[in-house]
């Protein structure tokens, strides 16, 4: 949803409240006025957008009891905690940050492990690496793009693409929600032992299922 720079006039008053209110609610004067203009002509915003999205994943994920959800209200920004059977239970956090209306890809997903094991941290990278690998081979062509993601400082990035199609918040969700217990389950897959080759088979496997590629 393209956004322009308008001018209007406001009284003090209502001024002075609007900025108390988006104080409490942890967002700016714009975003807050957008959004009351857009409830009283019945228009969802980007930002309402992006909350029901996250809304949805929680109720998705959460019966799974694999995936911990976390978000703020007004936040772009959704957390999903995972533990991994290894060595002192420590933690991959996923990160999904969307950004509705945006021209090129939806948002990203981040995937941030802390640890100080080296054994982990390779094994971790090498999953990485090979998780790229299998989705520039099988998914990227179907996509028409080259996923260019990145693995730095304890943490991988990996873009959202765009849907090929139009398609509502709860479909975007589902392949939100679908696309992470993926990856969180052949993650710790591989961690239990099975081979590159056993990933990429349950990877392509998941592939000929999805309706909704991002």
């Amino acid at each position: 949803m393209k956004k322009n720079l308008y001018s209007l006039m406001l009284s003090d008053d209502v001024v002075r409240e609007v900025d108390a209110m988006a104080h409490r609610l942890g967002t700016n004067r714009s975003a807050l006025v957008n959004r009351i203009l857009a409830e009283a002509v019945s228009v969802r915003t980007p930002e309402q957008q992006v909350q029901d999205i996250f809304e949805m994943i929680e109720t998705l994920v959460t019966p799974g009891r694999e995936l911990v959800p976390f978000f703020a209200p007004n936040s772009p920004t959704m957390s999903l905690k995972s533990s991994l059977s290894y060595k002192y239970r420590p933690t991959v956090k996923y990160e999904v940050e969307l950004e509705m209306g945006a021209s090129e890809q939806l948002g990203t997903l981040s995937v941030v492990f802390r640890t100080q094991s080296a054994p982990l941290i390779r094994a971790l990278t090498e999953f990485f690496r090979l998780w790229v690998q299998i989705e520039n081979t099988h998914l990227a062509p179907r996509l028409g793009l080259q996923l260019c993601c990145s693995l730095y400082d304890s943490r991988f990035l990996r873009p959202i693409a765009l849907p090929q199609q139009d398609c509502t918040a709860e479909e975007i969700a589902q392949a939100i929600s679908d696309y992470v217990q993926l990856l969180d389950r052949l993650l710790k897959a591989y961690l239990g032992g099975s081979t590159p080759r056993q990933i990429e088979q349950s990877y392509c496997e998941n592939l000929r299922k999805r309706t909704i590629l991002i």
